[in-house]
């Protein structure tokens, strides 16, 4: 029985993914690790998948290397993360100690103890900064830009990474994962925010709502939370030790486009209001990147379209 070991195991990621080990019939056993467990996770229940939580704090090595050890897992899926951008600029300490002293936490444990695992470091599309349209598609061996505290915090996760596959050969596979869209995504995220919003609009008998939101002209690749999960387990079977991966659609919306399709499926009149607050300090204009490395090596492809991503967001608000 294959053995995973989730941090981050009470976020959206983590819950997919669990469906995702479960859907595939065979029987596993995962240890998901988070600073706090709520009792909608411990619920949690999955035919196939023999499932315990233990809340810690992850920045403390000791509690951790207790957890880890005992439990000495095949593979380490690392989703714990300060994920915010732009919590990133309002807490640039918070996020910078998260994304890196937490990776450097497991990365030690795993190479004092001898644990024979494989990692998953999961990075961000926020890395590569703001670039030019003849950059476009994203690939992995371009230049790195990072322009905001959560971005530059990844990209030192992903040089840590690097170091300890080279001088203590960990088993170690890195993604820069574009942005995620499915159900059950906090609502500090942009579209599940707005799909909020209209929700409640929409409850309240509204024809025509008023959405609040930052600048929705900068384009993203938005990727099914379902095909980002597929494409970690694709990574953890077939991935190339050391080797970075995008994880994402290859496909560009910008965030008014997603507007329109959240009105056209809620069936109401939509009008954008720009809320000061949320404008971040400086935002990439446009990411979209290239899955062809990803597909070379794995044979992974994604498989939702956005409209069907935004649908999966709006069945949860209303049900």
């Amino acid at each position: 029985m294959k053995k995973y070991l989730i941090t981050g195991a009470g976020g959206f990621v983590a819950y997919h993914f669990l469906k995702h080990l479960n859907a595939l019939g065979e029987r596993a056993e995962v240890l998901g690790l988070d600073l706090k467990i709520s009792q909608n996770v411990r619920d949690y229940s999955f035919e196939n998948v023999k499932l315990q939580f233990l809340e810690i704090n992850l920045l403390e090595y000791r509690a951790l290397e207790i957890a880890m050890v005992s439990f000495n897992p095949h593979y380490i899926v690392h989703l714990a993360s300060f994920s915010s951008v732009g919590k990133s600029w309002e807490m640039p300490l918070e996020s910078f100690l998260n994304n890196t002293n937490i990776f450097l936490n497991i990365a030690e444990i795993v190479r004092h103890n001898g644990i024979k695992c494989r990692i998953l470091s999961i990075g961000s599309s926020e890395e590569y900064g703001n670039v030019k349209e003849s950059d476009i598609p994203l690939k992995e061996d371009m230049l790195l830009h990072p322009g905001n505290p959560y971005a530059v915090a990844r990209v030192s996760q992903e040089m840590l990474s690097k170091c300890y596959v080279e001088a203590y050969r960990l088993d170690i596979l890195l993604t820069r994962s574009f942005n995620h869209v499915g159900a059950m995504q906090r609502l500090d995220f942009a579209i599940p925010s707005f799909a909020k919003q209209i929700s409640d609009g929409v409850k309240q008998g509204q024809k025509e709502i008023k959405l609040f939101t930052g600048n929705i002209s900068v384009i993203r690749d938005f990727i099914d939370v379902r095909d980002v999960v597929s494409a970690y387990f694709a990574l953890l079977e077939k991935g190339k030790t050391g080797e970075l991966y995008n994880v994402c659609s290859g496909k560009g919306h910008s965030l008014e486009d997603v507007v329109c399709m959240l009105s056209k499926i809620f069936d109401v009149q939509v009008l954008t209001e720009t809320d000061p607050k949320r404008v971040r300090p400086v935002d990439n204009k446009v990411i979209v990147g290239s899955f062809e490395k990803l597909k070379e090596h794995t044979g992974w492809q994604p498989k939702f379209k956005l409209e069907e991503s935004l649908k999966a967001v709006v069945d949860s608000m209303l049900h």
